[in-house]
């Protein structure tokens, strides 16, 4: 599938509860039935909205604030120490699911929950305890909590670091056991040292800003962060190689990825300048524990201090625990009390969000949009996803949907407009009245892809102000019949047209028909000979057959040539009333589409 290329990562929440807006203004060839009270449609893109009252499982300890914000909204089950055959027996009986580190989410969950898990809520920062791919699969949204304990943890490596500087522990326990060694803990000097920070993200920001108070000589490396951000606080961007072979003291602040898997290994501490010290406060996996023994047997690396492993707990016989030159802690790192309590209610406050049909800022398998885009942008959403459940209704029966075409229409730059997130809504809108599969903007392109569906994306740059970040967007869908032949554009596909007007979304152009129909409700689609009396007539039928009429409008070819009535209604007239619009006078063809 295309992607739409930018810069940014973005993520949208829109509100479910956000009002709907009234049109203040009438096109000319418009007609609104009376006014009537409606209930509002919620708006749900992440997970499937809940009417109930949702269950989420905790699985692991959580701070009290964030329970008590769930109990306000959900039934809790804190469930701790499951066996993960009795984590896949409850997963069946819950909407969401709250984790630490040491509770596993296999595949096995996923598949075990039948589709109702619709969050996986991790409290904390890493997820590679959480089978994404699977979770993605299955259209469950996973998010994380990275915010809460940054500078916990950040305290934390900086704490080791100086403990492992000072020989800390190893005195402790040496003065407890009676002794008095003061020859033997000589430290070293913190002040002037060169720190290499191994992936510049926000603990490593945070370990760096803290370094630098201590006089020490910051730099990082890391493929992802931006060298101004860096400079701004005195650190120098270098490569992994001048990064490890310069310092004399490492800290390790990258996830736990594929490409980090052991990649303090062999071949990396041979590179290292004799004697440095390592930090690791990340994820033990990135570093290949039985290297580092070798290592610190060697003399290449003088001291480790450790709060993380590979195992955890690692075996009480472990050579690395049990070396003399190791510091180690039981993963402290998010372990203050204001920590414990931010990640409880910021995890909390994402999975009740999730839950809620919004799309959550620490989402980890969806796109991300910055607060300050979401209010602008869900508008566009709810278009995108009705024009494709449009389209693909337009398409006759047996047709099948292989290749869609969406163009943007936009006087905003490239970059400034992150298109994942209507290309997925667009998916969703397609594949989900022609499916079972439930379809989110975390699966949308996976599903896509296993359905053998083609999105290419194109844009039209327009002159004018980007104050609006979109002006229209168009779906076509090619080589398919249509089952209402004025869907057919002039190059032969099923096109359709829409636009965001007063906050709603609108149906502005079907095939070469202008038109202009709020997309609230259900519609239905005539094409008849432009002459008086044929709106009067329709509004008549559906009214004396108790349907009601929100909107209607009219576009023509010419003055008595062909039209296209587009007529908004509330409920879903019976085939007896169907079938007379299409005996009336005039009307040529129409059809009746859901939304």
């Amino acid at each position: 599938m295309a992607a739409a290329s930018s810069t940014k990562k973005l993520m949208l929440a829109a509100s479910p509860n956000k009002p709907r807006l009234s049109s203040k203004l009438v096109p000319p060839a418009t007609i609104r039935g009376p006014p009537r009270r409606r209930k509002t449609k919620r708006f749900a893109v992440l997970a499937t909205f809940i009417t109930s009252k949702p269950t989420v499982l905790v699985a692991e300890k959580l701070g009290e604030a964030g329970l008590d914000l769930l109990k306000n909204f959900a039934n809790v089950d804190c469930s701790y120490n499951l066996s993960p055959e009795e984590l896949c027996t409850k997963i069946s009986l819950c909407d969401a699911l709250i984790v630490r580190s040491g509770t596993k989410v296999t595949r096995e969950v996923f598949e075990s929950s039948a589709g109702r898990l619709k969050v996986v809520g991790r409290a904390g920062v890493g997820i590679d305890n959480v089978d994404l791919s699977a979770a993605t699969e299955h259209g469950c949204l996973v998010v994380n909590a990275p915010t809460a304990n940054t500078i916990a943890a950040a305290e934390h490596g900086i704490a080791l670091l100086t403990a492992m500087a000072r020989n800390i522990a190893q005195a402790d326990a040496s003065v407890k056991a009676g002794k008095w060694q003061r020859n033997k803990y000589v430290g070293v000097s913190l002040v002037c040292k060169t720190l290499a920070v191994m992936g510049f993200g926000k603990v490593g920001t945070e370990v760096a800003r803290r370094a630098k108070g201590l006089g020490m000589n910051v730099i990082a490396h890391d493929p992802y962060a931006q060298a101004d951000r860096a400079r701004a606080i005195g650190v120098e961007l270098v490569s992994f190689e001048e990064a490890i072979s310069t310092a004399d003291f490492i800290s390790l602040h990258m996830p736990l990825t594929p490409a980090t898997s052991k990649m303090f290994n062999d071949e990396a501490f041979f590179k290292m300048k004799k004697g440095v010290r390592i930090v690791n406060v990340a994820r033990g996996g990135v570093v290949d524990e039985e290297a580092l023994v070798r290592a610190l047997d060697s003399g290449i690396i003088s001291q480790a201090a450790l709060d993380v492993f590979t195992e955890e707990p690692p075996a009480k016989d472990s050579k690395l625990v049990l070396h003399e030159n190791v510091t180690v802690t039981p993963h402290l790192g998010a372990s203050t009390t204001e920590a414990q309590e931010g990640v409880a209610i910021e995890i909390a406050e994402a999975v009740i969000g999730a839950l809620k049909g919004e799309l959550a800022a620490t989402a980890v398998n969806a796109p991300m949009v910055p607060a300050e885009v979401i209010s602008e942008l869900a508008p566009f959403v709810t278009l995108a996803e009705k024009l494709g459940g449009l389209a693909v209704q337009l398409v006759a029966g047996g047709s099948g949907v292989k290749s869609v075409k969406v163009t943007y229409a936009s006087a905003r730059g490239p970059d400034d407009l992150d298109t994942r997130l209507l290309r997925a809504m667009i998916t969703k809108g397609i594949i989900e009245p022609i499916s079972s599969v439930f379809v989110n903007l975390v699966n949308a392109d996976f599903i896509a892809k296993q359905r053998g569906l083609r999105i290419t994306e194109e844009r039209i740059v327009l002159d004018g102000s980007p104050e609006n970040p979109l002006e229209f967007i168009q779906v076509q869908i090619a080589n398919v019949e249509s089952k209402f032949g004025s869907a057919i554009s002039d190059i032969g596909d099923i096109r359709v047209e829409g636009r965001v007007k007063d906050g709603k979304p609108h149906l502005t152009k079907v095939g070469s028909f202008g038109v202009d129909v709020s997309l609230e409700g259900s519609i239905i689609l005539c094409r008849q000979v432009d002459q008086p009396g044929i709106i009067g007539k329709v509004g008549s039928l559906l009214g004396d057959n108790n349907v009601n009429v929100n909107f209607m409008s009219v576009g023509r070819i010419a003055p008595q040539k062909q039209a296209v009535m587009t007529i908004g209604v509330d409920e879903e007239p019976s085939r007896e009333v169907l079938k007379k619009i299409g005996e009336t006078h005039a009307i040529e063809e129409f059809v009746f589409l859901k939304l």
